[in-house]
Order: C-alpha cells, then structure tokens, then sequence
C-alpha cells in the first residue's frame, strides 16, 4: 500500500513493502525528483539497507557459534513494514522482529523509518531499538535514487581528497583503494562509465552534505557523519544512488562473529541508534521575463561506509 504525505512545496509517497520511498515531488512545477524504478534498468527506487549492508562472505555470517544466511543488503527492504503513525507531513513505519526474522537474525529489535517534509526539505530519519535481553549487532544505510543524466555533477560542500573502495565482481570488498578524480577538489562527474566497475565506497569524508546539480534542478544531499557513503547506478542509467552506510561490504577476510565485522553497530541491552538523512529540492521555472529560482529541499544516507 503506498502512503502520501505533502506541504505546499512538496508531496512525497512510499510504501509498506520495504518503507521505500516512491515518489519526490516538487509541487511548483510537477517535477518528479525520485528514480521510478523501470526493471529493465534497475527495480529499486530507495530501498532500506538492515540488519547489513551489501554482501557477506559465502552470503553468512556467525554468532554465538552459530551460522546464519543473509541476503544482500538485508531483509528490511524485502518485508512488509506497519504504518505506525501518520499526519499530513509525517509518516513512520515499523518493522519489528518475528519468527521469521529469527531464522537469519538472532536479535529482538524494532526498526522505524519516518519520512517528513518541512519547507522544501524531505527528512528521512532510521531508528533501530535494541530489545534483546543483551546486546545486538547490525548495520543500516540508505539507498534513494534521484534523477539525473550522464555528464552531471556531485559538488561536496568542501574540498576532498578521495579514495574510493571497489567490490570485486563476487560483491566482496576488495582490500585496497583506488583515486576518485575530481574536478576543482570537489566534484565528481557522472560519465558513462564511472560505475562500470561497480559502486564508489568513501570514506573519511570532510564534508557532510552534497549536491546533485542536474540541469534545471538540484538536490542539496545532507548525509552528515555517516561512516561510509556509497555513491552508485547501473552503467549509463539516468539516475544516481547517493547512499549514507553505517556498516559495509565483507571483504575475504574471515570473521568468526558479526561482532568484528567491519563497519558493525552495537546496541546494549534497551539502547536506540538513530540517523537522518535530508534532500532539499531546488528547480528553476522560466517567466516570460527571465529565470526566477525555486529554492526546495528534500534531505537523505551518510555515509561514511
């Protein structure tokens, strides 16, 4: 079922199935901000990245002594979350923990995903509550697609330095870094085949928000301290995944828990991890006698992955 919520600038809907966003309008001029998920292309839209992020080795990993299975990315984007509560500008759903969830994640937890709209600024806020009597582990990241074109350009709000980690073709995080090219120390430019070797994983990031300048519209990206930005599209597809990670791709390095796994969360007994992640949406509208900006704002997940 998919859920709306809207202002005087902005109407942004989603769904129950994975909490993914399906739509980012801005409502001045009808302009549709999100990928819309053509499956020739890519299926996604803005899936939500929980209890890991991207691969495990031989897709497991143990705890307590035991193995456990997990699909790529997680489970969250493929469960059905609740609509926990929900106003004209607010939205917020649920995912807790069943049998079902046990099978592959040992841990008793509730997952949140709000989604509100303020001005012309979408906010995307994650809690994970730990309700295991004892610890638990995991990651979660964001994965909003926006619409761009070859040739666009990533401005970061300062200058970088960068590095970017690559997953070798089995989806394993290979154990070195590669340069990322950038244009006046902080842009990166969309060509055509800036992805043919999968995504760009950074890391130790200056900055905390981005922006996607693609023609007639941008949108100002606030990923703040996340770990881990991934930053990813199909070859040569017209859109962009900008994406805050707290946690990452396994590499071939065994680990004998989850709890040394590279990039991992921990929660105690009744604790609460939280993140944002903003996009503010900006397009220009042609008047008879010139060009007036829109300012808008849609907000989304940092990464420092």
């Amino acid at each position: 079922m998919i859920y709306t919520i809207e202002n005087e600038f902005l109407r942004v809907s989603a769904e129950d199935d994975g909490a993914q966003l399906s739509s980012v309008e801005l409502k001045e001029n009808g302009k549709e901000f999100l990928w819309q998920g053509d499956p020739s292309v890519w299926y996604g839209r803005a899936p939500v990245l929980f209890p890991i992020i991207g691969q495990l080795l031989d897709g497991k990993y143990r705890y307590n002594g035991r193995e456990y299975e997990m699909p790529k990315h997680g489970f969250a984007r493929h469960s059905v979350f609740a609509i926990k509560e929900q106003s004209e500008d607010s939205m917020t759903f649920s995912l807790a923990s069943s049998d079902e969830t046990r099978k592959c994640y040992p841990f008793e937890f509730e997952l949140l995903i709000k989604y509100s709209v303020s001005g012309h600024t979408l906010r995307c806020t994650s809690t994970v509550i730990n309700k295991t009597d004892g610890e638990m582990y995991f990651s979660i990241g964001a994965h909003p697609g926006f619409n761009c074109r070859i040739g666009d350009a990533i401005e970061f709000e300062k200058d970088e330095n960068l590095r970017t980690m690559r997953i070798d073709p089995s989806s394993i995080l290979m154990d070195e870094t590669f340069p990322v090219e950038l244009e006046n120390g902080h842009t990166i430019r969309l060509t055509e085949h800036i992805f043919d070797k999968d995504a760009l994983i950074l890391e130790g990031l200056n900055s905390e928000s981005l922006r996607l300048v693609s023609g007639d519209r941008t949108v100002k990206f606030t990923f703040g301290k996340a770990p881990y930005l991934g930053i990813w599209a199909k070859p040569n597809a017209p859109y962009v995944c900008l994406e805050p990670w707290y946690g990452v791709n396994d590499s071939c390095d065994k680990k004998d828990s989850i709890a040394e796994k590279r990039g991992i969360e921990r929660l105690e007994k009744g604790e609460t991890f939280s993140f944002d992640w903003t996009a503010e949406l900006e397009a220009e509208k042609q008047k008879a006698y010139g060009t007036a900006v829109f300012g808008g704002s849609l907000f989304f997940y940092a990464l420092k992955r």
